[in-house]
């Protein structure tokens, strides 16, 4: 392995690392614009310069591997000069828009200008311009004034997507980045465009002009969208309510995870929150008798349930979970059901139409946890009960966040159970067709509500941390379990996603020994 001195602080870096990465080793960040990890090696920007020992004249950082026994020095006075000189260049046809553009307060043109630029502009000619606020595609808005053709756009549609929509058309300044013709930004990861771009020459739509980043508070997440369980970071904005239209989730990024999704996320999964802040959303408990609807208290819902569970035999019970729940939410339901004896249960409910797959991460199951139930042992037969229904053997049936009308079971089938069945309960976070059935509704918090573990579809068990506090009353559903247990004369500790954890982990073989400590924020793979 390379053993190099960079700043006069030895480092050791396996063969093939770059001097970008290598400093990093050693807490030095030399700046840069076209280099990124995850793609290949440019050399564009010409930022990242270095002087390396009995070399005539600086080297770009990105394009140059670590050698033993270099010795690399970033901050001569001859690298400030040059990175001072390179940003003058990019800047000098950059537009003044800095207070209407997006990107202010994570641009990399204005953070590198106040900690390696700061020169006199000697430019006087009128700045060259080009297109502004051009659509890409259904998410991506390209302002080529802002443009400092680093390339990292094209690289990406190139070696990730391989859909190559994106080129640099045209030459000397009136470069510009642009489609081909007849094609769009389309691909199912347009969105990463947007977090890869330096600058503000790509911006998101739905986020577009909805409120400044310096407003926003993260919490790291896992997108719930399908079984990869990609890792992300949750942006909300607490202190400007009015901004975005009063919408708390403002967008999702994706957070760095060498073993799930690298630096990406699927579109799917970065615009599929809006079901968070949505009119459906499920506020507080409610019952319904003789058709009318009303709001209940949770204590009413709750010993309503409690006594629905004593007053039915276990084999008149019958529970359809969702994959969708959390690890902590299913044990705590499989506590339920060990207390009352009741053994009808599933999870899986199959979609009207299969989901779609492909090889860079999105999975065709589109649930994040169907690896955890399965592991709790909750893997029934849905259908068989929904049958039992109709049959009227099952008389109490708890559907938690599906909607059975609108899945690939028999429509007629499925209505006639619901409406054969005596009581119907529902948990979830929004509502549907089969919560307005439901003769009594218990609302859950969503997932940027909460904290969780989910385990993907490799057996991977990651946690999710709380973004924002539930809407109305609604809770999480191990919280709504245990105070089902609590109401059954069930002894539980304090309310708390780490308790139930906690208690899974000594209870189920496979993941004995995690703890949230343990887990991290990277996850940690089952045996």
């Amino acid at each position: 392995m390379p053993n190099l001195t960079i700043n006069g602080h030895a480092v050791e870096v396996p063969p093939g690392t770059n001097l970008i990465e290598a400093a990093r080793k050693i807490g030095v960040e030399i700046p840069h614009y076209c280099y990124h990890p995850g793609l290949s090696i440019a050399g564009q920007c010409r930022l990242c310069m270095v002087d390396i020992e009995k070399t005539p004249r600086p080297t770009i950082a990105c394009n140059t591997p670590a050698v033993d026994g270099m010795v690399v020095l970033t901050e001569t006075d001859r690298v400030k000069e040059t990175r001072k000189s390179i940003m003058e260049f990019h800047l000098i046809n950059h537009p003044l828009d800095c207070p209407v553009c997006d990107q202010a307060g994570e641009c990399w043109l204005q953070i590198y200008y106040m900690q390696h630029g700061l020169y006199d502009p000697r430019m006087r000619d009128e700045k060259v311009h080009k297109p502004k606020a051009v659509p890409l595609g259904p998410h991506v808005m390209l302002d080529a004034e802002r443009c400092i053709l680093c390339s990292r756009c094209v690289r990406f549609c190139d070696e990730v997507t391989r859909t190559g929509e994106l080129g640099i058309f045209d030459r000397g300044d009136h470069s510009e980045i642009g489609l081909f013709p007849g094609t769009e930004l389309a691909n199912k990861y347009s969105g990463n465009v947007v977090d890869i771009c330096p600058v503000g020459a790509l911006t998101d739509r739905d986020f577009r002009f909805a409120v400044r980043v310096w407003y926003l508070e993260r919490a790291t997440s896992i997108c719930p969208g399908c079984a990869r369980g990609c890792n992300i970071e949750v942006h909300v904005n607490r202190r400007r309510p009015h901004h975005n239209e009063g919408r708390r989730v403002a967008r999702l990024k994706p957070r760095f995870n060498a073993d799930v999704n690298r630096w990406w996320i699927c579109d799917a999964g970065r615009y599929g929150f809006a079901f968070v802040d949505d009119k459906t959303r499920l506020l507080a408990p409610s019952r319904r008798e003789d058709g009318a609807v009303s709001d209940a208290t949770w204590e009413e819902a709750i010993g309503a349930v409690a006594g629905a569970l004593r007053r039915f035999a276990p084999d008149e019970i019958g529970v359809v979970a969702s994959p969708k729940m959390a690890n902590e939410d299913l044990w705590a339901l499989r506590r339920v059901l060990e207390q009352r004896g009741i053994r009808r249960v599933a999870f899986r409910v199959p979609p009207r139409e299969p989901g779609d797959e492909d090889t860079v991460l999105i999975r065709g199951d589109k649930n994040p946890n169907s690896r955890g139930a399965e592991l709790l042992g909750l893997d029934g037969d849905g259908a068989a009960i929904l049958a039992a229904a109709r049959a009227r053997v099952v008389k109490c049936l708890w559907v938690f966040g599906h909607d059975l009308l609108q899945c690939a079971w028999d429509a007629a089938e499925t209505d006639a159970a619901l409406r054969a069945v005596p009581l119907l309960i529902f948990t979830g976070t929004n509502a549907n067709a089969t919560s307005e059935r439901a003769h009594w509704v218990l609302p859950a918090a969503t997932w940027v509500e909460r904290e969780g573990t989910y385990t993907n579809f490799e057996g991977r068990v990651q946690r999710f941390r709380a973004a924002v506090e539930p809407l109305g009353q609604a809770l999480p559903e191990w919280d709504i379990l245990g105070r089902v247990l609590q109401a059954l004369g069930v002894e539980v500790s304090a309310p708390r996603a780490e308790r139930w954890f906690r208690e899974l982990a000594g209870a189920v073989p496979v993941f004995a020994g995690l703890t949230y400590q343990s887990i991290g924020d990277g996850g940690a793979k089952l045996p």
